[in-house]
């Protein structure tokens, strides 16, 4: 049954969504530049657990610190999208929703034709929406058509999935 993520209730990102995050992201203990050439470390994180710009002259971090850097950030992304999305949810549609937004922002979801078509009510088309998002730095990457193959299947899925 979908839930009203307006409710009270907070929906949380589930298993298959973070495991979705951390496959595509991997994670890289030094800062570096990624493919939209933004500086990042851990599993796609772009800001340190003091809210400040991850800089290339930091420290290496641990897979544990990478984890709750991005532990952290799923948290900020889950309002996001509990905020931008008007119509209930399931899980799976929410945790797809989570990794989607995780990679390109929340300012990107905000102003996609994917969130206007859910937000009519239109999950079909909202869904044919998720591979045209597969450009990073101008280009198409082959990492970005399978992360969103996935989350467009996690997001179709009828079943909610731990």
């Amino acid at each position: 049954m979908a839930q009203n993520v307006g409710q009270k209730k907070e929906m949380k990102c589930n298993e298959v969504g973070v495991q979705i995050i951390k496959t595509f992201e991997g994670f890289r203990p030094s800062p570096y530049l990624c493919s939209a050439r933004v500086i990042t470390v851990g599993f796609g994180t772009t800001r340190g657990s003091d809210g400040r710009p991850i800089r290339m002259d930091m420290e290496p971090i641990t897979e544990g610190e990478g984890l709750q850097l991005l532990l952290n950030d799923l948290a900020k992304v889950e309002r996001s999208v509990g905020r931008l999305i008007k119509i209930g949810l399931n899980t799976n549609e929410f945790s797809s929703l989570c990794s989607f937004c995780y990679n390109v922002g929340s300012g990107n979801l905000q102003m996609s034709t994917l969130r206007s078509k859910l937000n009519r009510g239109d999950r079909d088309g909202a869904a044919d929406e998720f591979p045209k998002w597969r450009r990073a730095g101008g280009r198409i990457l082959a990492g970005l058509v399978r992360r969103r193959e996935m989350e467009r299947q996690l997001f179709v899925s009828e079943h909610n999935v731990r």
